[in-house]
């Protein structure tokens, strides 16, 4: 009897020595916290069926709660979304989905809850903070991770997983009408403006969704989805650098595909690029979601497959993990007909699995808090960062004469006219009712500022979207004559297209051909100068237009991308000085249609010198002929209501080698009588190259608050790794030889350029 027990207890023995210690009959590895991920992946992946396995590679749609078993019949899915009820209903719905996967399911396995997040959280009444193009004209990441920090505060209480943002496209194309969702034309300012948007989610176990993977935001024709072109160099230069510098900084677990193709490859059906440059060159660990409809439109938008099983098969394979559309559906069945070896659902389903350990969904899963929700989101604290958002996005691009900030004792009334006058505009992917009353307007802005002090005049004078009825610009120019000073706000309008946009001239599938004002806006504009008032035009919009009459004849101009929900309070209070703008140009402004693409950091050979004069009817000249070829307000301007002095500009060295950091400091003034706020701009440019490098690249930048005749000391620091560029042979290269390091206010306005050498 004794030699039996000590035979079983040897062969008990040998059992635990192979599994991990944590696992029991009754408590599988999976389950065991202190289990490494990789292991818990392992074990529940061999546990499930085919068809477990391929539901984790699909989303499903939540409803109502009372809706949640119809809909989930038992069945754990890899993510799921809601977009349509207010953040407490969310909270309350995403509290019952996950106790009911966790518990209903046969494995336990809980869901990813994804939702739009790119300027605050995609639910009714949660905080409407500034949109992406506003962010990165503040030019401050810092700035940018606090409020996605507060988005992420929102999210959480509502058990919110994934954040389907940022966009890294590159607005090179300005008649696209997904300008307003980037961060601009620079892919160095993308990748700040990203790594600081992706750190505040982070802070709340919240991933992003880096998109939209890769070189979708430059479609012919300025076509949303259309052919995008170029070559392998332009590839990685400019639309791989914002994904490659964000992956390997911030590890986002989940990044999302496109829909369109690159040099003729569809990019979602791409191995190359989801799977060789996305994980084998870029180390990207988490799971690729598809855009919707990026799967299935391998068929129909690409026609490189004839079906839709073929649309999911070479998809899954490229490294498409999770498609939010049904295309996914058809796999179970192509793997039982041996058309799709097993193999590819189990590689796809471990990096979905993966995120889902990772982000603690097992272990500590958050739950939607509808008694959390009612204290955190659109709270006091949240509004108000908004509003300070929006202060550093505006840019002030005009100031004649220093009309603003305006001098309150001139004028005793003032019309506020023209079509955003009195119209918010919040963008894309912004919860808002479609007449959008959730903000505060320009002229409520103003009455809220001024009170009774002035008379205030409204007419909108036209809409934003057709040539209307003269009869309205009359309306709006009575208005300015019984005034003092006209206010005209024109550009713009875009809202949420999943909620039946109307008349929007920008956003999601709201492409321009002209680059002009929409619809009598210009007529208005002239009407208004016409009456010898003072003006002041304000853009309000998603992307850069011609404003080149505006520049000519308005005595200042504003612009102010969609600023969120206290866009109004914002723009007043800068009109009468009680802030100081520092917003910067993010996307150069064309003088025309035709003057695009006008981005700061083309080739040499793109501009020729000395044909750098516009020409005449009577003397037509080389180049546009009738105008200059240069940006009307270049990438990086902007104006502030005091001035600031650079000085003493030295470098930690004149010869490097490739590797190491160039530290430049340089002291900057303000000479004026205001605090103000300056954005120091370091660029470079290779001055011998052996392939076509551009004429400067942004590569340092830093927002400084500097005190009226305070001079402060900046330092920008340059690794030596970004002086690289892709040589005739596609090697990452630092080659060597003289590089201009120019430090500026922006990109044309430089007050040192010095010389060093790469050995």
């Amino acid at each position: 009897m004794k030699t039996r027990k000590l035979l079983i207890a040897l062969v008990l023995g040998m059992g635990t020595a192979t599994a991990w210690a944590g696992e029991t009959e009754e408590r599988p590895l999976y389950k065991d916290s202190l289990a490494p991920i990789e292991s818990r992946v392992e074990d529940l992946l061999r546990r499930m069926t085919l068809h477990e396995k391929t539901l984790q590679l699909q989303n499903k749609p939540v409803g109502r709660i009372d809706e949640i078993e119809s809909i989930f019949q038992g069945q754990s899915y890899g993510c799921t979304h809601e977009m349509g009820k207010t953040a407490e209903e969310c909270a309350g719905i995403y509290n019952e989905l996950q106790k009911y996967m966790l518990t209903k399911t046969r494995l336990g396995i809980p869901i990813l809850t994804a939702v739009e997040g790119i300027q605050g959280i995609l639910q009714n009444n949660s905080t409407l903070f500034p949109h992406s193009i506003a962010q990165g004209s503040t030019f401050n990441p810092e700035l940018i991770e606090r409020m996605t920090d507060a988005a992420g505060k929102e999210a959480a209480a509502m058990g919110i997983h994934q954040v389907l943002s940022p966009v890294f496209d590159i607005a090179r194309e300005l008649r696209w009408g997904r300008v307003e969702e980037t961060y601009g034309e620079d892919p160095f300012l993308i990748s700040e403006m990203g790594i600081g948007f992706v750190k505040g989610y982070q802070k709340h176990q919240i991933t992003c969704t880096p998109k939209h993977f890769v070189a979708h935001g430059t479609p012919a024709g300025g076509l949303n989805c259309a052919f995008v072109s170029g070559g392998e160099r332009e590839f990685r230069s400019i639309y791989l650098y914002p994904f490659a510098r964000v992956i390997k900084e911030t590890n986002p677990l989940c990044i999302m595909s496109c829909y369109s193709a690159y040099d003729g490859i569809p990019v979602s059906a791409s191995p190359y690029y989801m799977t060789d440059v996305l994980r084998d060159e870029l180390g990207f660990k988490g799971y690729v979601y598809s855009d919707w409809g990026s799967v299935d439109r391998v068929m129909t938008f690409h026609y490189a497959v004839p079906t839709r099983e073929e649309a999911a098969k070479v998809s899954l394979i490229a490294g498409v993990d999770l498609d939010v559309d049904s295309d996914y559906e058809t796999l179970e069945q192509q793997v039982k007909e041996g058309k799709i070896d097993e193999a590819y659902i189990d590689k796809a389903v471990r990096r979905v699995l993966y995120v889902k350990f990772a982000l603690g969904l097992f272990d500590r899963p958050y739950y939607g808090d509808p008694k959390l929700v009612k204290k955190v989101v659109r709270s006091d604290k949240h509004i108000a960062l908004a509003k300070e958002v929006a202060d550093e996005s505006t840019i002030l691009l005009e100031n004649k004469n220093n009309i603003l900030p305006l001098d309150l004792s001139k004028y005793k009334s003032i019309a506020v006219v023209g079509p955003n006058s009195n119209q918010t505009v919040f963008g894309d992917y912004s919860w808002t009712t479609p007449d959008t009353k959730e903000g505060v307007t320009l002229y409520q802005g103003l009455q809220q500022v001024l009170g009774k002090k002035k008379t205030i005049l409204q007419a909108d004078g036209c809409n934003w979207w057709n040539r209307a009825d003269s009869k309205d610009i009359e309306q709006a120019v009575k208005a300015v004559e019984q005034s003092d000073l006209a206010i005209v706000a024109v550009g713009t309008r875009s809202t949420f297209l999943g909620r039946g946009p109307r008349y929007s001239t920008a956003g999601e599938g709201f492409d321009l051909s002209s680059l002009e004002l929409p619809g009598n806006q210009s007529e208005l504009l002239k009407a208004v100068k016409a009456t010898g008032k003072p003006m002041i035009v304000v853009l309000i919009s998603g992307k850069p237009l011609v404003m080149s009459w505006a520049k000519e004849n308005a005595d200042a101009v504003l612009v102010q991308w969609y600023a969120g929900e206290q866009q109004g309070r914002s723009l007043a209070d800068i009109l009468v000085g009680n802030v100081n703008p520092s917003g910067r140009v993010n996307v150069s402004f064309p003088r025309s249609t035709g003057n695009t693409p006008c981005f700061y950091n083309y080739y040499p050979t793109d501009r020729v010198q000395r044909f750098d004069r516009p020409g005449t009817y009577e003397e037509p000249a080389g180049h546009y002929i009738f105008e200059h070829p240069y940006a009307l307000w270049e990438f990086g301007y902007g104006l502030s209501y005091t001035n600031f002095n650079y000085s003493g500009c030295t470098l930690n060295d004149s010869i490097y080698s490739d590797q190491g950091t160039i530290v430049a400091t340089v002291e900057v003034e303000n000479t004026g009588k205001r605090d103000g706020k300056e954005v120091v701009q370091l660029y470079v440019r290779d001055k011998i190259s052996s392939v076509s490098t551009p004429i400067k690249q942004l590569k340092a930048f830093k927002k400084v608050f500097i005190k009226a005749g305070e001079k402060k000391k900046v330092t920008l620091e340059v690794p030596m790794s970004e002086l690289a560029l892709y040589d005739v042979r596609m090697k990452p290269v630092v080659e060597p030889g003289e590089f201009e390091i120019q430090i500026g206010s922006s990109s044309d306005r430089i007050h040192f350029n010095k010389t060093i050498l790469v050995k």
